[in-house]
């Protein structure tokens, strides 16, 4: 009878393990994939909204604040998760030099969790990036 239970316990234990490295991949995964994809649609959406007739006039870089708004918002749902809930924030946004700095902020859809009492759980994670970034172009 005894061996019967360390079975039952070690099953028991083997199947909370797996939950638990399956709900820490999804954390890591979102993070990773909104860090990548903050990162990207920033630069994208910097050099969208490039002043070209200010450049060609007098030589400086300069970015237009509504039309870099416009397409960081527009890229970033663009590829988004629909599963996840965001909440962007802009800071900052200098149009020369051109530097912006961004917030986001991802709520994962609620996670139940059974305990041993049968009692669910609902657990909400928020990850948040930053970046603050500065448009770089060759001389």
């Amino acid at each position: 009878m005894s061996r019967s239970f360390w079975g039952i316990f070690v099953i028991s234990l083997g199947v909370a393990g797996i939950l638990f490295i399956i709900l820490f991949q999804d954390i890591t995964n979102s993070y990773e994939h909104n860090s990548h994809l903050l990162k990207e649609v920033t630069e994208a959406a910097m050099f969208d909204s490039i002043d070209y007739a200010v450049y060609r006039d007098e030589g400086r870089v300069v970015i237009n604040k509504e039309k870099f708004t416009e397409n960081f918002i527009r890229r970033f749902s663009e590829n988004a998760s629909l599963s996840n809930e965001y909440k962007v924030s802009i800071y900052d946004i200098n149009e020369s030099p051109p530097k912006v700095s961004l917030k986001v902020t991802n709520t994962i859809n609620s996670k139940s969790i059974t305990s041993t009492l049968g009692k669910e759980e609902t657990v909400d994670f928020t990850i948040t990036n930053r970046i603050d970034a500065i448009l770089e172009t060759p001389y």
